[in-house]
């Protein structure tokens, strides 16, 4: 009887226990989903924003997803420029990119540029439907066109660094009118009153004019 008495408290203890265990444990958050979500988009100053997002100088974005996860790709003032992408090339899953440090290499408009990725962090995921056909990147580039999905521990800090919210649409326009201030004199008319580049500029100007604005707007 006594061992019977003590294997039954045994038993209760260790209910006890195991659902004291369970209650106690943290709440495990999955990982964002490989599908992006169609961000807000309002136009201003003449420009497509996407509401939430960050910029980097060089023309990539970031989108937070979650503590420390972040969608990053390529904005539409990029996008333009290059026009036809032909091919893209993103550093594997699981290696590690400083913030300003390169993300991709893109080949299009007779040339190939690096881009730099927003973040630090770990790649985690790559879109292979943008590797299949890169033109998601300049048809769909704050949705089905993202590149990579970084986990970045310091996301907060690095956002710090970034162009976002008010700032964006004025910004956007002052590379706007820094570029029509780099085509008035050899290529006048490619330049733009208002809103993004003339699609394809890239493979319509000279090869010296054409390095001058890879260096000024994707900093490579």
């Amino acid at each position: 009887m006594s061992i019977l008495f003590v294997l039954l408290m045994f038993l209760l203890i260790m209910s006890i226990s195991y659902f004291r265990g369970v209650q106690n444990q943290p709440v495990v958050r999955p990982e964002p989903g490989v599908r992006a979500q169609a961000p807000r988009v309002e136009r201003e100053l003449g420009f497509e924003v996407p509401q939430g997002y960050c910029f980097h100088p060089g023309h990539t974005w970031v989108s937070r997803e979650g503590t420390d996860n972040a969608r990053v790709g390529v904005d539409s003032f990029a996008g333009s420029l290059i026009g036809k992408i032909d091919r893209i090339e993103v550093i594997g899953p699981n290696r590690w990119v400083r913030q300003g440090q390169k993300l991709m290499t893109v080949h299009g408009a007779g040339t190939s540029l690096d881009l730099l990725s927003p973040v630090e962090g770990v790649v985690t995921a790559v879109n292979h439907d943008a590797l299949q056909d890169p033109t998601l990147l300049t048809r769909d580039p704050y949705k089905d066109g993202w590149v990579a999905i970084v986990k970045s521990p310091d996301l907060a800090i690095n956002q710090k660094n970034l162009v976002q919210g008010s700032m964006v649409a004025p910004w956007m326009q002052n590379n706007l009118m820094r570029l029509n201030g780099m085509l008035s004199q050899l290529s006048p008319a490619l330049a733009q009153d208002g809103g993004l580049p003339v699609n394809g500029l890239l493979s319509r100007v000279n090869p010296e004019l054409q390095q001058k604005i890879v260096r000024e707007f994707f900093l490579s």
